[in-house]
């Protein structure tokens, strides 16, 4: 059963603001994020005709490249796109420059002043900057009492800075950050970046929730069960070892992406839709969430890592065979957890958060399961009727399902689910944009709507506080459990749910 928009107009659906004329810094521009990414983005917004002809990017990194020499690295991640559109490319990329900067060294930085004051002249871009950090975690303190120090960030209404995840390893890692970080720069001109944040299905949320008033009455408490957030992926580490042996499955995807998605499924309605007022409701929803069993917090949560998988023919390496993993790793690669929020709307539903790598389907979704009916009036295919539950795919095939029973067909009265489905690419003609896409336009915009805010990242460490220092100095009370590559994960996983009477969903 397919659901499609009212009237669905295929031209003019987009209504878009204006970037202002703006300079573009890109620290790490050598790295892998800004070719695959970053540029591509900004591509896909110069086709969209929503960057101003008053533009540039300048890519900066140690290495000693020229304008032309950066032009051609970031045809790499492009070349389909700029086969399809060539003109378009070589329009864009005359907007590309270079500066080789090493942020430990102030005469680079002043070199950098220098050449951003003569791209301003040349591409009039008034002097509006927005730095973007993507480079190593490691360094993003010192980057940015780099650029304070440069006189770089002087000014509050024309400079902006975008800082990538992680932010910060643990609670307290992320205070020290954002202590560091604001004595270099105003909190309105800091955008911390979760691309989840910038996929048009998060944001479908939102407005799902808060413009149609069939929704908002029953989600709560009364109505819901449980909710499940789902992220799966089916590749393995690839080549991010060095990173993920230091970071896990809690730290690069549970602690940002997970909980951001509880925290806009979660929250209260604000007041008005303003940037402060959404990220006031977002954080409380993160300051009254705690895991399931505070106490024990062993007993709400499963790690695991995937082992050999796949077949004879096309085998799956485990992660302790990947390039660059140690041999003896502990490192998860897999993790569920179960979370309570500690509010009216949310006393006593559980939230159940699961991602992986190397598992059996590529999804991001929440889904939402009703209660049921108080009375089961009529004979089903099964024990009892399906719980209605609300399915919102975050990704791919990005949209929403409603699941419900109807009446089957013949004499009897037999129920069977069904399901109502929407779809982005069927009724709007069109995908929808890559996070990046939309978060690059918001920082050069200055809307922090979609940025985690200082008290959201320390509330975020915070609730996984316990888990982390399980993982560092009792980890035997959390143990590794394996599992098979593309299976949905360790059956201990199961059991979490299993202690609650459910199962996770698997589509």
């Amino acid at each position: 059963m397919k659901m499609t928009i009212t009237n669905p107009l295929r031209i003019g659906l987009r209504q878009e603001r204006v970037i202002p004329p703006q300079c573009l810094v890109i620290f790490g521009a050598s790295g892998d994020l800004t070719h695959r990414k970053l540029v591509p983005a900004l591509f896909e917004l110069f086709k969209q005709r929503r960057l101003p002809s008053e533009f540039a990017v300048i890519g900066c990194a140690r290495r000693k490249w020229s304008d032309q020499e950066f032009r051609k690295k970031m045809e790499v991640g492009l070349k389909k796109k700029i086969k399809e559109e060539p003109i378009a490319w070589e329009l864009f990329s005359n907007s590309l420059f270079y500066e080789p900067v090493d942020l430990q060294r102030p005469d680079d930085l002043i070199k950098l002043g220098q050449r951003l004051e003569n791209i301003d002249r040349l591409k009039a871009t008034h002097n509006n900057r927005t730095f973007y950090l993507s480079v190593s975690p490691n360094h993003y303190g010192s980057a940015c009492k780099s650029l304070s120090e440069a006189g770089l960030l002087n000014d509050p209404k024309r400079s902006r800075l975008v800082i990538e995840k992680p932010f910060g390893r643990n609670f307290g890692s992320a205070q020290a950050l954002n202590r560091l970080v604001q004595q270099c720069a105003q909190e309105n001109q800091i955008f911390r970046i979760d691309h989840y944040l910038g996929k048009e299905t998060v944001q479908n949320i939102l407005v799902l929730r808060f413009a149609n008033t069939i929704f908002e009455p029953i989600w709560n408490r009364n109505f819901i069960s449980n909710v499940q957030i789902t992220a799966a992926e089916t590749v393995g580490v690839e080549d991010r070892a060095g990173y993920y042996e230091t970071s896990g499955a809690l730290r690069d995807m549970v602690q940002n992406h997970l909980t951001q998605l509880l925290a806009i499924t979660a929250m209260e309605p604000p007041g008005h839709f303003d940037p402060e007022a959404i990220r006031n409701e977002k954080a409380k929803v993160l300051q009254a969430a705690k895991l399931a069993d505070e106490i024990e917090p062993w007993n709400c949560c499963v790690r695991g890592q995937y082992e050999l998988g796949g077949t004879n023919e096309s085998p799956i390496l485990g992660y302790i065979n990947e390039t660059g993993v140690n041999a003896n790793s502990t490192t998860e690669t897999y993790v569920a957890a179960k979370l309570f929020i500690d509010n009216w709307r949310w006393q006593g539903v559980p939230f159940y958060l699961r991602t992986g790598k190397r598992l059996a389907k590529r999804l991001s979704e929440v889904v939402l399961t009703f209660r049921e009916a108080p009375v089961h009036l009529f004979d089903t295919a099964g024990i009892n009727p399906t719980s209605n539950q609300l399915i919102l795919r975050i990704q791919p095939n990005e949209g929403a399902e409603f699941c419900f029973e109807v009446k089957s067909p013949g004499s009897g009265m037999r129920s069977r689910p069904v399901e109502m489905e929407f779809s982005y690419d069927e009724s709007f003609g069109e995908p929808s944009d890559e996070g990046y896409v939309r978060l690059l336009a918001d920082a050069m915009l200055g809307d922090p709507t979609l940025f985690t805010r200082s008290d959201e990242v320390e509330a975020a460490w915070r609730l996984y506080t316990p888990l982390l220092e399980l993982i560092e100095d009792s980890p035997w009370q959390l143990p590794i459990n394996p599992y098979e590559a593309r299976t949905w994960g360790p059956a201990a996983s199961d059991d979490l749910l299993a202690k609650d009477g459910l199962l996770w969903r698997r589509p």
